[in-house]
């Protein structure tokens, strides 16, 4: 079995993996300044309520957009399952030829997304869409180069600034609205929200293919609210939550 982590700036996905298939995934909060040790006894209680035994892990490998959390991981695998892990970066084997500035820039999200969209949808043209804490989109032509993208703020950014900026505004639950015109300010917040980022992703999309000269694109949307928005949109064409995991166990088996 093989462990990946996808650290992220809200939150640390975990996935364990037996061959290609994924056994179990976890889902905890990014935690800056906690030490090797919590996290190691936090994926410690995780691995055994869930009747994995360490010993068993033959690989880690950890994808990681928080600099400063990529030394604790690091020491935390050495530390609690005695391995050294990959870690996604230069050097490492993706097999996707990056057509960037300055690749060094592509966060190791955004390449790992990518490496899995070209494995498990079959090339390209492909646009990867992730909802995380940016939302961000990525684009691999037919010849399943990877060319760039775009970064916009994330829904909960968004969603944050709105109440901090507007007093009178109060925090939300972020689900799908009845109707576009809310009746209450909740319902006008949730309508906004939700079908004010459907109608950009649509915007966005409709703009990319148009560059890219390509109508045959695929559109995948994975992260953590992929499912809340994708739904509402004209151009995603797939929902990947856990593309990101995937991701990460194909470039382990590359290397």
């Amino acid at each position: 079995m093989i462990l990946v982590v996808d650290v992220g700036n809200t939150n640390i996905v975990l996935g364990v993996y037996r061959g290609k298939t994924l056994l179990h995934d976890f889902r905890i909060s990014t935690a800056r300044r906690a030490t090797v040790d919590e996290y190691g006894v936090l994926i410690h209680n995780l691995f055994q309520m869930s009747n994995i035994m360490v010993s068993e892990i033959e690989g880690v490998i950890v994808s990681s957009v928080v600099p400063p959390l990529v030394g604790v991981v690091e020491e935390m695998c050495q530390k609690y399952m005695h391995k050294d892990p990959l870690i996604v970066g230069p050097g490492i084997k993706t097999g996707l030829n990056l057509r960037y500035e300055n690749p060094r820039e592509v966060g190791a999200d955004r390449i790992v997304n990518a490496v899995a969209a070209v494995e498990l949808y079959g090339g390209g043209p492909l646009i990867v869409v992730d909802f995380g804490t940016a939302t961000t989109f990525d684009c691999i032509d037919e010849k399943g180069n990877y060319l760039g993208g775009a970064i916009v703020p994330g829904i909960g950014i968004a969603t944050e600034a709105l109440v901090q900026r507007a007093s009178k505004l109060p925090r939300i639950e972020l689900e799908k609205p009845k109707k576009v015109i809310g009746r209450n300010t909740v319902h006008a917040m949730q309508a906004g929200i939700v079908y004010g980022y459907a109608g950009q992703v649509d915007g966005l999309v409709k703009r990319i293919k148009a560059e890219m000269g390509a109508d045959n694109v695929k559109v995948i949307a994975t992260g953590g609210l992929a499912e809340l928005i994708a739904g509402e949109t004209d151009s995603i064409d797939e929902i990947a939550p856990l593309l990101t995991l995937e991701g990460l166990r194909i470039i382990y088996e590359r290397n």
